[in-house]
């Protein structure tokens, strides 16, 4: 009885108009789309010379229904309209499909993902508050130029410097190199996963150490060489990290240039990435990390070059191996059987699921908790 009142109070200020809200990723002054109390969202669409025009994420696991189109409905003028059933909280990529020509929401910011600059749209979570702008202190994100020896290119970073970073001058930070996942790019994790937010309230209440963050774009062939056949086009990322990247940032920043205070994470295709370099590299890196991905098919002998075939090595030498998925993500059956794994070779690491797809939503709380365990000295 009283989930049957709450809904029909929830209809009843959708219908009045109250509690709506425009989505936190909308351009500038934009209206719509348009959240509704109850997380349905509504779109409306400016096309009058269509035929038909609809609105879809594209992945099985996306929130916004998976990959089946929200088909819109004319009005006057040729405006279209649709409300969707509702959608999770958080980040998800979508596009409209205007008479089968798929394209972005000129009403929604734009994000790089799907290989492609794509909407998004953001859907506020009320119960959780850890990734807003907070009025604390604020770290600094700014791009970094450089050229890669690897590649032969001129590369990009984009680097995360906590609060006081330009005020204590004498002070050396640990630093955590985060990448993103397939399709997407080095701004993923500040635009769609608010990792600079994510640092600046944990450093604000005590919970983590200030850190620096890298972050990479995850491709990267060597020079004059071709990608490899059924290939992402990746598969010199980790002699980049190596060879050109900490080499620069430990020249051009604070950092505390030692394997103690280095450590390496990633979600997806980054997850996998992390685990080859940080694993193949123990002299570079003590802390590894991957979300949603890279276990798949482990074997404790084999897998990583033999990096676990000595469990006692293992955990004298990686203060931190963590391990998280969603529990609703395709790959949490081998992401599980991977933590199934390690515990039964004896190998320390932290293990977190919990519910949630392949999204950012719980990606963004990968990175809340592997953060708050970071470069802490007990």
């Amino acid at each position: 009885m009283r989930d049957r009142l709450l809904r029909t109070a929830l209809l009843f200020c959708a219908v009045a108009g109250l509690g709506q809200q425009p989505a936190p990723s909308n351009v500038r002054g934009g209206e719509y789309p348009k959240i509704l109390p109850d997380r349905r969202v509504v779109f409306r669409v400016n096309a009058p010379c269509a035929g038909s025009v609809s609105v879809a994420g594209r992945a099985e696991d996306s929130g916004m229904n998976g990959n089946k189109p929200h088909a819109m409905t004319r009005g006057e003028g040729g405006v279209w309209t649709v409300t969707t059933d509702p959608v999770r909280p958080g980040f998800h990529y979508y596009e409209l499909i205007i008479d089968s020509l798929h394209c972005n929401d000129p009403a929604s910011e734009s994000f790089f993902g799907w290989g492609q600059e794509t909407s998004g749209l953001e859907v506020p979570d009320e119960s959780l508050d850890f990734y807003d702008s907070r009025d604390v202190p604020h770290g600094e994100v700014r791009f970094r130029w450089y050229r890669s020896t690897v590649t032969g290119t001129v590369r990009r970073a984009c680097i995360y410097t906590p609060p006081d970073y330009e005020r204590d001058t004498a002070r050396r930070y640990p630093v955590l190199y985060l990448q993103h996942g397939a399709g997407e790019s080095e701004r993923a994790w500040t635009s769609q996963g608010r990792a600079n937010f994510i640092l600046d309230n944990l450093i604000a209440a005590g919970k983590a150490e200030p850190m620096i963050l890298v972050m990479e774009n995850g491709y990267a062939i060597k020079a004059g060489a071709e990608p490899e056949p059924g290939s992402r086009g990746n598969e010199a990322f980790g002699n980049l990290v190596t060879e050109d990247l900490i080499p620069m940032i430990d020249a051009e920043y604070r950092t505390a240039a030692d394997r103690d205070h280095r450590a390496i994470a990633g979600l997806s295709m980054g997850a996998g990435q992390a685990l080859r370099t940080g694993l193949g590299r123990l002299d570079l890196f003590s802390c590894v990390a991957a979300f949603s991905g890279g276990g798949r098919g482990f074997d404790p002998k084999r897998s990583f070059n033999g990096a676990f075939a000595n469990p006692d090595s293992v955990n004298r030498r990686i203060r931190l191996l963590w391990i998280g998925c969603g529990t609703e993500d395709r790959g949490y059956a081998p992401a599980k059987a991977f933590h199934e794994a390690l515990t039964a070779c004896g190998i320390r690491h932290v293990w977190f699921d919990g519910p949630g797809s392949h999204e950012w939503q719980v990606w963004r709380k990968h990175l809340h908790d592997l953060a708050s365990r970071l470069f802490r000295k007990s």
